[in-house]
């Protein structure tokens, strides 16, 4: 147990964050394992209302693939895959509006307001937030020559309009978003949550970009534990991508933060959403945990 002077040192710590961050908005992708585990669900989610409170606008963009891929079972619809990729036809796509924007996005908020906070849960249909175009996979035949082949209703953000989320914060809630945008002729499109997230940041100017994932952050060797890169600068990652220090689903992630440092957003950082209250121990305090991916 912390003694009270513990706990006041704590506070110290914190009042120079909550002073410079008073105001600023937050980008905070959720995802991982801190969806799915009751405990660390809980911890994310107050340590959101916590920064609401403080003075800062935070804004939560979620995942929920395991979700879909449960429910496409229940319902008895077979998914292919293409590279790893979910081949999303129009029934998948049913499915996958469904579980994002009605029972993932409707849960979050909803364990928001218990908490104490005031969330708004919104799609990115909602007030065309997230316009988007067909994305089309670039695949390398066993021959070695490239096509680009159709993987359904996935898609790539193409225009952000955050006039909605200005509205919601203004008016003093916290929006939480389903990775679903609207294209050309209103049909719907299953986009990446990182990349919903990245787009969004830049769309509001925001100050920070934090990803939620289910390891450290980067590292430099994934046998090493204590390798872990705390500030990776963008000219870095080249280089690491090509000696394969940043490979499979950690490529996204960075490149998420790098395209949304290009976009105008201040910082942005990967961390351990397994870590309780990694959100906090970022913000709030000296040492930080996880990578800063930065100029």
């Amino acid at each position: 147990m912390s003694t009270p002077l513990e706990k006041a040192a704590i506070l110290v710590e914190a009042l120079p964050y909550i002073k410079k961050f008073y105001g600023k908005t937050v980008v905070i992708k959720y995802g991982g394992h801190a969806m799915i585990n009751s405990a660390l669900k809980e911890a994310v989610l107050t340590d959101v209302v916590l920064m609401k409170f403080v003075g800062m606008h935070p804004v939560i963009v979620h995942g929920g693939g395991p979700e879909i891929t449960g429910m496409l079972k229940r319902v008895g619809i077979v998914s292919n895959f293409v590279s790893g990729l979910r081949v999303t036809d129009a029934e998948t796509m049913e499915i996958v509006e469904m579980v994002l924007a009605g029972k993932i996005n409707k849960e979050i908020v909803a364990q928001i307001n218990q908490i104490g906070g005031r969330a708004v849960g919104l799609s990115g249909k909602d007030a065309v937030l997230f316009q988007a175009k067909k994305k089309l996979h670039r695949l390398i035949t066993p021959e070695g020559k490239e096509e680009m082949v159709d993987i359904g209703f996935v898609g790539d953000i193409t225009q952000v309009n955050p006039g909605v989320i200005h509205t919601v914060i203004n008016e003093g809630y916290i929006p939480v978003v389903a990775p679903v945008a609207v294209g050309e002729q209103g049909e719907s499109y299953n986009v990446n949550a990182d990349s919903a997230a990245g787009s969004l940041a830049a769309a509001l100017d925001a100050d920070k970009l934090i990803i939620l994932t289910d390891v450290e952050g980067v590292m430099a060797d994934r046998s090493d534990p204590d390798s872990l890169i705390s500030v990776l600068r963008v000219n870095e990652y080249p280089a690491l991508v090509e000696q394969g220090k940043i490979d499979g689903g950690m490529i996204p992630k960075v490149q998420c933060c790098l395209d949304a440092l290009a976009g105008g957003v201040k910082t942005t950082h990967i961390l351990d959403g397994r870590v309780p209250h990694s959100i906090l121990l970022e913000v709030f305090t000296d040492k930080g945990i996880g990578t800063m991916v930065e100029y």
